[in-house]
Protein backbone atom coordinates (compact mmCIF):
# COMPACT_ATOMS: atom_id res chain seq x y z
CA UNK A 1 0.00 0.00 0.00
CA UNK A 2 1.67 3.24 -0.93
CA UNK A 3 0.88 6.24 1.24
CA UNK A 4 1.77 9.59 0.57
CA UNK A 5 2.16 12.34 3.16
CA UNK A 6 2.09 15.84 2.40
CA UNK A 7 4.14 18.74 4.76
CA UNK A 8 4.40 22.11 4.74
CA UNK A 9 1.75 24.14 3.71
CA UNK A 10 0.47 27.59 5.66
CA UNK A 11 -0.41 31.14 5.52
CA UNK A 12 1.96 33.34 3.78
CA UNK A 13 1.75 37.18 2.57
CA UNK A 14 1.87 37.88 -1.90
CA UNK A 15 5.30 37.35 -2.97
CA UNK A 16 6.30 35.13 0.46
CA UNK A 17 7.92 31.49 -0.74
CA UNK A 18 6.61 28.23 1.39
CA UNK A 19 8.18 24.84 0.77
CA UNK A 20 5.82 21.56 0.09
CA UNK A 21 7.36 18.09 0.97
CA UNK A 22 5.46 15.15 0.45
CA UNK A 23 7.47 11.33 1.65
CA UNK A 24 6.30 8.31 0.23
CA UNK A 25 6.42 4.91 1.85
CA UNK A 26 4.85 0.87 0.82
CA UNK A 27 7.01 1.02 -2.21
CA UNK A 28 9.79 1.22 -3.96
CA UNK A 29 9.72 5.56 -4.59
CA UNK A 30 11.86 5.75 -7.90
CA UNK A 31 9.36 3.81 -9.47
CA UNK A 32 6.87 6.33 -9.73
CA UNK A 33 7.19 9.66 -11.73
CA UNK A 34 5.86 12.27 -8.98
CA UNK A 35 3.91 15.42 -9.22
CA UNK A 36 1.68 18.36 -7.64
CA UNK A 37 -2.05 18.89 -8.56
CA UNK A 38 -4.22 21.67 -6.34
CA UNK A 39 -7.35 22.44 -5.94
CA UNK A 40 -10.17 25.27 -4.92
CA UNK A 41 -13.71 24.61 -3.78
CA UNK A 42 -15.81 23.62 -6.31
CA UNK A 43 -12.97 23.35 -9.41
CA UNK A 44 -11.25 20.11 -10.32
CA UNK A 45 -7.79 18.95 -9.30
CA UNK A 46 -5.30 20.82 -11.87
CA UNK A 47 -1.76 19.58 -12.67
CA UNK A 48 0.39 22.20 -11.29
CA UNK A 49 4.45 20.45 -11.73
CA UNK A 50 6.07 16.66 -12.12
CA UNK A 51 9.05 15.23 -12.14
CA UNK A 52 10.26 11.93 -14.05
CA UNK A 53 11.66 9.14 -11.83
CA UNK A 54 15.45 10.24 -11.41
CA UNK A 55 14.68 14.07 -11.94
CA UNK A 56 15.64 14.42 -15.05
CA UNK A 57 12.62 16.15 -16.87
CA UNK A 58 10.42 17.79 -15.17
CA UNK A 59 6.53 19.70 -16.25
CA UNK A 60 5.36 22.85 -15.20
CA UNK A 61 1.90 24.43 -16.14
CA UNK A 62 2.34 27.57 -17.42
CA UNK A 63 0.69 29.88 -14.33
CA UNK A 64 3.32 28.78 -12.02
CA UNK A 65 6.94 28.02 -14.72
CA UNK A 66 9.94 30.51 -13.38
CA UNK A 67 8.07 30.48 -9.85
CA UNK A 68 7.92 26.80 -8.48
CA UNK A 69 10.08 24.56 -8.67
CA UNK A 70 9.82 20.37 -8.48
CA UNK A 71 12.61 18.47 -7.25
CA UNK A 72 13.13 15.14 -5.80
CA UNK A 73 15.33 12.74 -3.41
CA UNK A 74 15.21 9.33 -3.95
CA UNK A 75 17.21 8.30 -0.97
CA UNK A 76 14.64 10.12 1.19
CA UNK A 77 11.48 9.25 -0.81
CA UNK A 78 10.78 12.87 -0.81
CA UNK A 79 9.29 15.01 -3.61
CA UNK A 80 9.40 19.06 -3.12
CA UNK A 81 7.96 21.88 -4.33
CA UNK A 82 9.48 25.14 -3.96
CA UNK A 83 6.96 28.08 -4.33
CA UNK A 84 8.23 31.34 -4.24
CA UNK A 85 6.34 34.52 -5.64
CA UNK A 86 3.36 33.50 -4.72
CA UNK A 87 0.26 35.35 -5.59
CA UNK A 88 -3.70 35.24 -4.00
CA UNK A 89 -4.08 33.47 -7.16
CA UNK A 90 -1.63 30.14 -6.02
CA UNK A 91 -4.38 29.27 -2.47
CA UNK A 92 -5.41 25.93 -2.86
CA UNK A 93 -4.95 22.52 -1.20
CA UNK A 94 -2.06 20.89 -2.85
CA UNK A 95 -1.88 17.19 -3.41
CA UNK A 96 0.71 15.07 -3.92
CA UNK A 97 0.23 12.45 -6.31
CA UNK A 98 2.53 9.24 -8.03
CA UNK A 99 2.17 7.41 -10.72
CA UNK A 100 3.97 3.83 -11.59
CA UNK A 101 6.25 4.63 -14.52
CA UNK A 102 6.85 0.73 -16.05
CA UNK A 103 10.29 1.86 -16.43
CA UNK A 104 9.84 4.96 -18.42
CA UNK A 105 12.86 6.95 -17.01
CA UNK A 106 11.46 10.26 -18.57
CA UNK A 107 7.85 9.94 -18.40
CA UNK A 108 5.83 12.80 -16.57
CA UNK A 109 2.03 12.26 -16.81
CA UNK A 110 -0.08 15.28 -16.26
CA UNK A 111 -3.53 13.49 -15.00
CA UNK A 112 -4.29 9.94 -14.33
CA UNK A 113 -2.46 9.56 -11.19
CA UNK A 114 -2.94 6.20 -9.25
CA UNK A 115 -1.79 7.49 -5.64
CA UNK A 116 -2.30 10.40 -4.01
CA UNK A 117 -2.01 12.14 -0.45
CA UNK A 118 -4.49 13.94 2.06
CA UNK A 119 -3.33 17.27 0.91
CA UNK A 120 -1.63 20.49 2.32
CA UNK A 121 -3.39 24.07 2.46
CA UNK A 122 -1.35 26.93 1.06
CA UNK A 123 -2.81 30.45 1.57
CA UNK A 124 -1.98 33.39 0.24
CA UNK A 125 -2.73 36.51 1.80
CA UNK A 126 -2.88 40.08 -0.47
Amino acid sequence: QVQLVESGGGLVEAGGSLRLSCVASGATFSIFAMAWFRQTPGSERKFVAGISRFGERTSYVDSVKGRFSISRDNAKNTVYLQMNSLEPGDTAIYYCAAEPTGGRTLWVPRSDYEYWGQGTQVTVSS
